[in-house]
């Protein structure tokens, strides 16, 4: 098995450290955005590709070659080991993850049996063993659904701009819910743990719907299994990334659950978020997805701003702060990579600064 360089920029930026330079990758860099991605996919769901080993390796492998980005992530869903457990979660073309019977009372949980990553997953570490010999000295992250996350589609049924049931379970039913998060907790450490030990380099914990929630409902229902996943994976050693949108009152919080690194969206300024959490969490972050969509110029002035605030401290991987729309032109993923990589900066030299662009 290949062996990635400890010093690899996206690593050292993990830890804090200065490095060649700054690292960047996309999150769902593989995906719609990218043309030999469709024509690979063809037809098939997306469950199907992901235990298509070789599919599922050569879709993560794409923008690595396209772009020149400093990590790859791992081509799975976080709701993935839900079906694979038989919760009864689809992954509906043009929606995302439904349940015909979403989790309401408290003999759903009997749903929700344990995980035998080896068994109910075992292409998954198929998968990774194949990039870990084709990426070479690319680090893979891999991931998992962090419980809140994945209790709202069990609950909701599917996506929601509102989440009234996951509240309404969450604040009238709070023991149900805290063992709802319990065992959805023990799930993500069971894929974590899985992919660590087939070989991955990182981990991203996504609670992509936390934003949802006020900081002192986040803190009394959701920190404790979020704390517990991250506590559990600690003893892998290997660098562990919070990610979540619309969380800028959660920041805090988010690095107090145990991550080393914290997501940041774009409705945060990079400086304010270092400043909020301190020197002993990296960031990951933060142009809006959106803003690749403007001439380039604006791309430009926009990342060069992201580079701006965070002033050329060690401990930031450029990311967006969401995935990659499925129409944003690649081309444009590329341009940024390349900027960033020539004009980012780890050793406390300030970018120059250009806060006027959006």
């Amino acid at each position: 098995m290949a062996m990635v360089d400890h010093d690899a920029p996206f690593l050292a930026a993990c830890r804090g450290e200065r490095s060649s330079r700054v690292p960047v990758w996309f999150m769902r860099q593989a995906g719609r955005s990218l043309p030999e991605y469709r024509a690979l996919r063809g037809t098939g769901t997306i469950l199907e590709a992901i235990r298509n080993p070789e599919l599922a390796a050569e879709i993560t492998l794409q923008p690595v070659r396209r772009h020149g980005v400093d990590a790859a992530i791992l081509f799975n869903d976080i709701v993935a080991p839900l079906a694979a457990i038989g919760a009864g979660v689809e992954l509906t073309p043009g929606t995302g993850p439904t349940l015909e019977r979403p989790f309401s009372t408290r003999a759903d949980l009997d749903r929700l049996r344990p995980l035998e990553a080896d068994v109910d997953m075992p292409y998954v570490s198929e998968t990774i063993g194949i990039l870990v010999r084709e990426l070479g000295d690319v680090p893979l992250i891999g991931f998992a659904g962090a419980p809140f996350t994945l209790a709202s589609y069990l609950i909701e049924g599917g996506p929601s701009r509102t989440y009234v049931r996951t509240k309404a379970m969450l604040l009238g039913e709070p023991a149900l819910f805290a063992e709802l998060l319990d065992r959805l907790a023990t799930l993500s450490i069971a894929v974590l743990r899985a992919q660590v030990a087939a070989g991955v380099s990182a981990v991203q914990l996504f609670d992509s719907w936390v934003g949802a929630l006020a900081p002192d409902t986040y803190e009394a229902m959701v920190l404790p299994a979020s704390r517990r996943v991250f506590a559990e994976v600690a003893d892998l050693g290997v660098p562990r990334i919070h990610f979540g949108v619309g969380t800028g009152s959660l920041l805090e919080l988010m690095a107090a659950a145990g991550a080393d690194v914290v997501g940041v969206d774009w409705r945060v300024p990079l400086d304010d978020a270092r400043r909020r959490l301190g020197p002993d969490v990296a960031v990951q972050g933060n142009l809006d997805p959106v803003v690749c969509f403007a001439p380039w110029d604006a791309v430009a002035g926009a990342t060069r701003a992201v580079l701006a605030r965070n002033a050329g401290r060690p401990g930031h991987i450029f990311n967006l702060g969401h995935g990659v729309l499925p129409e944003t032109d690649p081309d444009v993923l590329t341009r940024i990579v390349e900027l960033v990589h020539a004009e980012g900066r780890t050793d406390g030299v300030e970018a120059p600064m250009d806060l006027g662009s959006p």
